[in-house]
């Protein structure tokens, strides 16, 4: 795909959601994918390689969440992989401050080298485990938002991201569709952490017939000291 079409495309369906990227912005998307294509034959980073699949799932799909935060927010990206959706929200916005968070360090020198290319100064990359940074005091409790995307199931997520917000910040959970289940099975996890659902929100991505949900836990009190529990624990053990 040419740059031009490339354009043209993102363009297109950024404006369904109310999305105007300017000609800088535009080109930091093309050179990004370009990026995750190349260190994608070197590196497993993402079995969507068709440029349009990669507009659509990944670029615009990230973008999803961009009208529910507040300017200038501080947002940490748990199990960022590829960087989605962290990297597209700095690149829209350069005024966010994002936390890219990866346990595998070949996905951070992917992430830093996409970082130092596209001149994203609004970023931070962190090499941990989710359950290690929810227990570090630099971390703990010091988000407005925390998101993450195709990561785990949501009483899991849950002790993932609600110890790192604040107190009335909002951890932000992209999901596909039918998630009714999952929601259900994850409300003692959620209360029991210090979180609330506020908002479920499904949806279309533009111009397509992909199912996307996504839901809302508001930070209501302090998280317990004992969440998270060690690595691994959360996905072996959900709290039930």
């Amino acid at each position: 795909m040419d740059e031009k079409e490339f354009f043209d495309q993102i363009q297109e369906k950024g404006e369904v959601l109310n999305i105007f990227f300017s000609v800088e912005q535009k080109s930091k998307f093309y050179k990004y994918m370009q990026m995750l294509l190349e260190w994608n034959n070197k590196i497993n980073l993402t079995a969507i390689t068709i440029p349009e699949e990669i507009i659509l799932k990944h670029f615009i799909d990230s973008l999803t969440i961009y009208k529910k935060l507040t300017r200038g927010a501080k947002i940490i990206d748990v199990g960022t992989g590829a960087g989605f959706p962290g990297i597209p929200l700095a690149i829209i916005d350069e005024n966010l401050k994002i936390t890219l968070n990866d346990s595998l360090n070949k996905r951070l020198i992917f992430l830093t080298e996409v970082k130092k290319q596209l001149k994203l100064d609004n970023i931070e990359i962190i090499h941990a485990r989710a359950e290690e940074i929810g227990q570090n005091k630099k971390y703990r409790e010091k988000f407005d938002y925390a998101t993450s995307r195709a990561v785990a199931n949501l009483s899991t997520l849950s002790e993932y991201l609600l110890p790192l917000v604040k107190i009335n910040g909002k951890c932000i959970c992209m999901k596909a569709s039918n998630i009714e289940e999952e929601l259900n099975q994850a409300q003692n996890a959620i209360k029991e952490l210090g979180g609330e659902v506020t908002d479920i929100e499904k949806f279309k991505l533009p111009q397509s017939d992909i199912d996307r949900t996504i839901i809302t836990i508001s930070k209501i009190k302090s998280t317990p000291n004992k969440y998270p529990r060690k690595a691994g624990t959360p996905s072996k053990d959900p709290i039930k």
